[in-house]
């Protein structure tokens, strides 16, 4: 296991949004400013700590930063919590921290779960076009390509495409629940609280370090706004969301949210795509640290390469 970068971090406070809208984001860099600055977005219900081990392994090589998503971790939530979790609002919290720790050259996005849903809508969005360099997601779909991946297996449907989409929709029975009104809430300030912990050390095979943080109830509830305000989408995907920095994906083969079935057009939206397989569970970032480290420094490595940084 990687030594946790809890040293040497310089934590600031960024601010994000119009006044009376806006939201305060709590970030933490280390290494050098500059060196290539690698950006990493946190999951659901996890906070910016879920990264400790792969910050530290890449910390002597870039400029590392972590943000706990609004309302998570250090972060403020919105005044307003209805609406006030929509990608278009996490899209202007990455512009604003990207302007704040890298304003003169453009950042490499790395996203677990919720983080490379948000990943997904930055690495299409033309809002972000000169901001990102690379892309690399882990766990998560972009929202639209799998609104489109249901959209396409119902519309012909055939044998593999049906049992793919009922074999999502089992893995993703969670997301009616935590779009329930105040039901997640409830939970995670009830029962959930302790018993999340000891279901990821079991199912996940997680060490017992103190991960998750105490900020654990008060971030799944905040988060649940994620699902309630984004899952729309689904509904209404945009048909244009091709990435426009180079994308690489590593799937872990054993996830218990997501199949490897989801990935399997994404080539077409992707004009540069590396994919690389990991024989582990949802929380790779957790369980293979280091291996996740190495292959975000290789990605990013050769993408700076190539644009002569």
């Amino acid at each position: 296991m990687a030594k946790a970068a809890d040293g040497p971090g310089r934590e600031r406070v960024v601010r994000s949004g119009e006044p009376g809208e806006g939201v305060d984001l709590c970030v933490t860099e280390y290494g050098d400013r500059s060196r290539p600055t690698v950006l990493l977005l946190h999951g659901y219900p996890d906070s910016k700590e879920v990264w400790n081990e792969v910050a530290a392994a890449l910390a002597g090589r870039f400029h590392v930063v972590c943000c706990d998503t609004r309302g998570c971790g250090r972060s403020t939530p919105p005044p307003v919590l209805r609406g006030g979790f929509t990608l278009d609002r996490l899209t202007g919290d990455f512009l604003a921290v990207a302007d704040a720790v890298s304003p003169d050259a453009p950042v490499h996005v790395v996203g677990h779960d919720w983080g490379s849903v948000q990943g997904w809508e930055l690495a299409t969005s033309d809002r972000t076009r000169g901001r990102i360099a690379s892309f690399t997601s882990m766990s998560g779909p972009s929202l639209d390509h799998f609104g489109l991946w249901i959209r396409e297996r119902l519309a012909r449907p055939r044998p593999r495409g049906l049992a793919q989409v009922l074999g999502q929709g089992v893995r993703s029975w969670y997301i009616g629940v935590l779009r329930t009104p105040r039901l997640p809430e409830l939970a995670w300030h009830g029962p959930l609280r302790k018993l999340w912990p000891a279901l990821l050390r079991r199912m996940e095979k997680l060490p017992a370090d103190g991960y998750p943080t105490a900020s654990l109830p008060r971030d799944a509830a905040h988060g649940a706004w994620l699902y309630r305000d984004n899952m729309p989408r689904l509904r209404r995907p945009r048909t244009d969301a091709f990435a426009h920095v180079p994308v690489q994906l590593i799937v872990p083969t054993g996830d218990f949210f997501l199949s490897e079935g989801l990935y399997e057009d994404i080539g077409r939206w992707v004009p540069h795509l590396e994919y690389r397989r990991l024989p582990a569970r949802h929380w790779m970032v957790r369980t293979h640290p280091l291996r996740t480290a190495a292959w975000i420094a290789e990605f990013v490595t050769a993408r700076e390469a190539a644009a002569g940084r």
